[in-house]
């Protein structure tokens, strides 16, 4: 059996601005850091390739600089997010935990990443609590 590597890819408006909420999110992503050599920016090296500006990919890259997660790419489109997404991610903050303490923890990330932007959806059943990132891009956290 063949493995792959995995990538996550969000459509959006402003791919920046979702990433950079990812990247305090999620923690311990960045943006990667090598440009070509021979090269200061990724627009010099664009430049070079004689790739016109209004072709060149309009996004931003995450890599994890810290353990062996996905990248997750976020890609600029020009449409607007139109109904719930087919596939979201689960941040899991309370493995092991149970009762009062599983809910505090739990309460402690969704006040976090309301301070980063976020915002409460809905709470689930259980300790769920659905949430939307600055783009309304749904994700969970359990």
């Amino acid at each position: 059996m063949t493995a792959f590597d995995l990538h996550i890819v969000f459509d959006c408006a402003e791919p920046d601005r979702v990433a950079r909420f990812w990247m305090r999110a999620l923690g311990g992503y960045d943006f990667p850091t090598p440009v070509p050599d021979g090269f200061l920016t990724w627009d010099d090296w664009a430049d070079a390739q004689q790739i016109p500006v209004d072709q060149r990919p309009t996004g931003r890259t995450l890599v994890d600089k810290v353990r062996d997660r996905p990248d997750i790419f976020f890609l600029q489109v020009p449409e607007a997010k139109a109904v719930k997404n087919r596939v979201h991610l689960d941040i899991k903050v309370a493995p092991g935990l149970a009762g009062d303490e599983r809910r505090a923890a739990i309460e402690a990330e969704v006040e976090r990443l309301v301070g980063l932007g976020a915002q409460v959806l809905r709470r689930g059943d259980g300790d769920l609590v659905v949430m939307q990132d600055p783009e309304a891009n749904e994700f969970c956290v359990a």
